[in-house]
């Protein structure tokens, strides 16, 4: 069927009133890429120094700074952190400091965001500091050229 999306629409639903339908925008999907040899490696280091991977990865992540800053009133934290941490297991935010304005209790919340946001130049931090970790206590990495060409590519695939 061809049509504006609103016809489309109501077609699929005079279809089936019991189904539900989600429109959304395809996107390629990554194979091999440098978020994924990136967790890879990281899940490796972790099970060899037996340490929790999301955590040493909210650890690197931290190191890194990449984060936005925002000021939330205190009841809308729960809320916040809620819709935050839906984006994915890879996106984390914890209360940075607490203000007030007049009567009102705000918390400054650092939100973190996931690897899978970050640009070449950030993930390109990110995997050297792994590489590094797991060379130092033996696990075999790809060759400088190789993880060269994964952040080249990483640059032309759509982000989320």
């Amino acid at each position: 069927m061809v049509g504006t999306i609103e016809q489309i629409i109501q077609y699929l639903f005079k279809q089936d009133k019991t189904k539900k339908y989600e429109v959304k925008e395809v996107k390629k999907k990554r194979s091999i890429n440098a978020n994924n040899y990136f967790w890879k490696l990281l899940q490796e280091l972790c099970e060899l120094q037996n340490l929790d991977t999301i955590e040493e990865y909210k650890k690197r992540v931290k190191e890194l700074g990449i984060f936005r800053r925002f000021r939330i009133e205190t009841r809308d934290v729960k809320t916040f952190k809620i819709m935050w941490q839906d984006k994915g297991i890879a996106w984390f935010c914890e209360i940075a400091d607490t203000e007030y304005i007049g009567n009102i209790e705000f918390k400054i919340i650092n939100a973190y965001y996931g690897s899978s946001s970050f640009n070449s130049k950030q993930m390109s931090r990110l995997i050297d500091g792994v590489v590094q970790d797991c060379q130092a206590v033996g696990i075999e990495t790809k060759p400088k050229a190789e993880i060269d060409s994964l952040l080249r590519s990483w640059n032309n695939e759509p982000k989320k």
